[in-house]
């Protein structure tokens, strides 16, 4: 009976592990992001809610507000409790030599509670919330920039991406009329109209283009590991090598209504990386005042009170209580020079804080200048393309119409469709040129990007 007890419960125990076995795997499904196409938009919001060094500059920003907090509390009053117990040997304390006298207490202990505040200490106090202030604004501009930048890297990241899949497109387009020529080439070889030669030369033709294509895919795959990196988004190891990410975007040369003066002029307004090197200018104003201080006396209020054991009695429950408030006044007169050379200190750093605040406008200028020349260079070339796609595609048609008509050649065929490759590789290069400057312009300029916040997660 034992035995057959046995056997049904090993049976029972292995259908359990074949069942286990036989189950597929429950795997997580992929993010919602990777199974629609993204607009820019929503990589953006993506972005600013995962990427790395948008989130660490939130920390800076918890970090400035503790800074500030810890300005401000010289203006607050304090409030200390204190306690202390003794437990001496009997042996170490010395009594009164006469019959009679007390003896002095082995336990010791007091207790006391003050509030104090600072009255004066040498303009630190209205100091205090000027700095908290200055800290904040300043780590707040500092996260601004941050978050201009990383917009910028995925505006750029996500037009390479772009620029990537329609080059796909071109280089297969030219695939095809190769193989198309090719066709032509070996029916023509085939009823006697052509040489051996026209075959071997639309053969090599189309070999020669097939690298290419596979030169775009791989430029591909880069720009959407490129781009799903800008967006903070960690790939599980599931993934294969070809990233499941779609783009609803498209290239377009979206006018911009911007002269050189006023982008100059408005990055010098509304640059934040400049702010926050006003805001540190500032502060640095600030260290010197607070550095001058210790050569001032700082005065203080408190009050509060105390109670302590009685010496002379050995019950430790009986106290003594009371109450005291006061005021105190340290100065200190001379401190070896320490005061002098933190002044100096603090003067030397906020006149470099001045040095760096003039440098980086000059160097915005500069980038202004340098992104609005590559502005107007990309602008000048959209519109020197406009029609060339269509009078190369015009040029194939009739170099195709004199070949089948016996008065043209293979090469004015091979020449034309290397010129319609060019052309919509020019074109498709032009537009991505053309965003990404203005992207760059835009963030020379300090212009911020509306975007929407309801991105599916």
């Amino acid at each position: 009976m034992k035995t057959l007890l046995i056997l049904s419960t090993i049976l029972a125990l292995a259908a359990q592990l074949d069942a286990a076995t036989n189950t597929p795997a429950v795997t997580n499904p992929p993010p919602a992001w990777l199974t629609r196409p993204l607009s820019l938009g929503e990589c953006i919001n993506l972005a600013l809610q995962q990427n790395s060094a948008v989130l660490k500059s939130r920390h800076d920003i918890e970090a400035a507000y503790g800074l500030s907090v810890q300005a401000r509390a010289i203006t607050r009053p304090r409030l200390t409790l204190t306690g202390n117990y003794t437990l001496t040997d009997r042996g170490a304390i010395e009594d009164f030599g006469f019959p009679g006298a007390p003896r002095t207490s082995d336990q010791t202990w007091t207790l006391g509670l003050q509030v104090s505040r600072s009255i004066y200490e040498g303009g630190r106090i209205q100091q205090a919330g000027r700095i908290a202030d200055l800290t904040r604004e300043q780590a707040l501009f500092a996260h601004q920039s941050v978050v201009q930048d990383t917009v910028l890297a995925v505006r750029v990241a996500y037009d390479d991406a772009l620029l990537a899949a329609q080059q796909i497109i071109v280089q297969d387009a030219s695939v095809k009329l190769l193989q198309k020529e090719l066709e032509d080439t070996t029916r023509r070889f085939e009823a006697g109209t052509v040489p051996r030669f026209n075959v071997l030369r639309a053969e090599v033709e189309l070999a020669n283009a097939r690298p290419r294509v596979i030169k775009a895919r791989h430029a591909l795959r880069i720009a959407r590991d490129n781009l799903v990196h800008a967006l903070g988004y960690s790939l599980p190891p599931a993934v294969s090598e070809d990233i499941p990410l779609q783009l609803s975007g498209r290239l377009e040369a979206t006018p911009l209504d911007m002269d050189l003066p006023g982008a100059v002029a408005r990055a010098f307004e509304g640059r934040t990386e400049l702010i926050a090197l006003r805001k540190a200018e500032e502060l640095r104003r600030e260290g010197i005042l607070t550095a001058e201080a210790a050569r001032k006396p700082s005065a203080q209020l408190f009050a509060g009170g105390t109670s302590h054991n009685r010496r002379f009695s050995n019950n430790p429950t009986r106290d003594t209580s009371g109450w005291n408030v006061g005021a105190q006044m340290t100065w200190n007169i001379f401190d070896g020079r320490l005061t002098d050379g933190r002044v100096r200190e603090a003067a030397a750093l906020h006149r470099k804080a001045g040095e760096e605040l003039n440098d980086f406008a000059r160097r915005i200028e500069l980038e202004v200048r340098t992104a609005w020349s590559n502005f107007i260079e990309a602008r000048e070339v959209i519109e020197s393309q406009k029609k060339v796609q269509e009078q190369a595609e015009e040029a194939l048609r009739l170099a195709n119409a004199r070949a089948e008509a016996g008065t043209g050649t293979q090469l004015d065929v091979l020449n034309a469709q290397t010129a319609l490759t060019e052309a919509r590789n020019t074109q498709i290069q032009a537009l991505h040129a053309y965003s990404v400057a203005r992207s760059r312009l835009e963030r020379a300029v300090g212009v911020k990007v509306e975007v929407q916040s309801d991105v599916k997660r």
